[in-house]
């Protein structure tokens, strides 16, 4: 490599010399990660607008239902480079940050399975899932794109608070049920579905956006149903403690 070659110039002219065979070795070196760079940058540049308002989307999506699985299976993707990491995603691939989320991924698989526990869970994670899908989406475009960064930082926190609204109102409908299985069932889907979103983001972007919109508008419609009917039952609990008071007076 050029650079390389400046670099044993200098070393030559202040004196230092390099043994010839080791000068060569370490340019070879040199000339090999070159080329793995310029190969994954060329990878990335091959994901043109679409494709990375796909992966914005799907990672803010997907944060809602699984924020940690979707930090760890993209970190891993980057660490093994099956993906090289558009953006500011690369810092996913960071070993603190795939130690963290993979433990937390850990804890949350089975904490997200067990009845009442996954709503405490839920409690505490919506406060996180929302920014960070939100971050997550925005990092794809990294900070060479601020335009771009802050309306897919709009977008993917967005659709975190949506697929976050559905988990919750969803979870709350299950828990009435004293069976453990239904929890359980809820939960494999949401691991499936938000580990998809990002395949099929990568795979086929223009079909990710079409399903990705049906799916919100049925996510909308069936968080304003749920609603409606959670409402119903704690308005029918509420009269029935009422009555009780009064007959307990009486």
């Amino acid at each position: 490599m050029d650079i390389w070659q400046t670099i044993i110039s200098w070393l030559h002219r202040s004196g230092l010399h390099i043994d010839p065979e080791t000068a060569q070795a370490v340019d070879d070196a040199a000339t090999q990660v070159g080329d793995v760079a310029a190969k994954a940058g060329q990878a990335v540049g091959q994901m043109d607008m679409g494709a990375m308002l796909a992966l914005a989307a799907a990672l803010g999506w997907a944060s809602g239902f699984r924020l940690y699985a979707v930090v760890f299976v993209v970190g891993m993707l980057g660490v093994t480079g099956v993906m090289p990491l558009p953006g500011s995603l690369h810092v996913l691939a960071h070993p603190m940050v795939l130690v963290i989320s993979g433990g937390l991924l850990f804890v949350e698989f089975f904490a997200d399975k067990i009845p009442v526990v996954d709503s405490v869970w839920d409690l505490f994670q919506s406060v996180l899932r929302i920014p960070a899908g939100a971050a997550l989406a925005a990092s794809v475009f990294g900070a060479d794109n601020t335009t771009m960064a802050m309306a897919a930082a709009l977008m993917g926190g967005t659709l975190a608070a949506t697929s976050q609204a559905a988990k919750t109102t969803t979870r709350a409908l299950i828990n009435t049920s004293p069976e453990p299985f239904s929890n359980v069932g809820a939960s494999l889907a949401e691991d499936t579905v938000s580990l998809g979103a990002v395949w099929l983001a990568l795979a086929n972007p223009l079909v990710f956006g079409g399903v990705l919109l049906v799916v919100v508008i049925v996510m909308w419609l069936v968080i304003w149903a749920l609603w409606r009917f959670l409402k119903a039952i704690f308005r029918r609990l509420r009269g029935d403690v009422d009555a009780q008071d009064s007959l307990q007076k009486t």
